[in-house]
């Protein structure tokens, strides 16, 4: 892939809009904070209000590669606390959380369910889809806006394949398990040596010797 291609794609992947969004107060929130989000090159993942021990926003944010540590946590709640203060959207104290998704993160966005091909998710519909409203099971398949989940708790009888629209979806999140966290150590150490190698830290990859097979004798035919 060369430079251009490259930076298209993380730029289509940074502007892709989300298909599973939250109603309420926490869609005004959302409205304030994405555009920041956004100019400083992170994509929103959730926003959840909650009011456990005091009022708490909890901001899911990730880079388009999906990677977040720290200091990207930091950077953010430097920008977007003023920006919040300001527009003053919740009318009362609450307490500012920025976070990364996690390995068990939340899909809300096409390609989210696209980079998680095989691995177990749980769902609840916001929209009943025929008669149901929760569902879990392997990502099957992602065509459009609708994802295709086999359901592991399908009795006998139920279909075991269903096609869940995107947008009817009110929670989706990836279900914790051996085969995801091994996934997950990969990407995470993957994206370490990059960008270790970025930084001059450590030395890029030799190119891969090609090894070329000797000629196979031809068989002499007996005569």
């Amino acid at each position: 892939m060369n430079e251009t291609a490259a930076t298209t794609t993380a730029s289509d992947l940074l502007n892709e809009p989300r298909l599973v969004i939250e109603p309420g107060l926490a869609a005004r929130v959302c409205a304030i904070a994405e555009p920041v989000l956004v100019g400083m090159g992170y994509r929103l993942v959730r926003i959840r209000i909650s009011g456990e021990a005091g009022t708490t926003v909890q901001i899911m944010a990730e880079k388009p590669d999906g990677s977040m540590d720290i200091d990207d946590c930091e950077a953010i709640s430097r920008a977007l606390s003023p920006v919040l203060d300001v527009a003053d959207p919740i009318e009362r104290a609450y307490r500012l959380e920025i976070s990364s998704p996690g390995i068990d993160r939340p899909l809300v966005r096409r390609s989210d369910f696209e980079r998680h091909l095989g691995h177990v998710m749980k769902v609840e519909m916001a929209v009943a889809h025929p008669g149901r409203k929760r569902f879990r099971g392997a990502i099957r398949a992602v065509d459009g806006d609708r994802v295709q989940l086999h359901r592991d708790d399908a009795r006998d009888g139920d279909e075991a394949d269903v096609w869940l629209p995107m947008e009817d979806i009110g929670d989706a999140r990836l279900v914790l398990t051996d085969a995801l966290i091994e996934e997950s150590m990969r990407r995470g150490k993957a994206a370490e040596r990059a960008r270790r190698q970025e930084l001059g830290l450590e030395p890029p990859p030799p190119p891969h010797a090609q090894k070329t097979k000797p000629p196979r004798n031809p068989k002499k035919k007996r005569t």
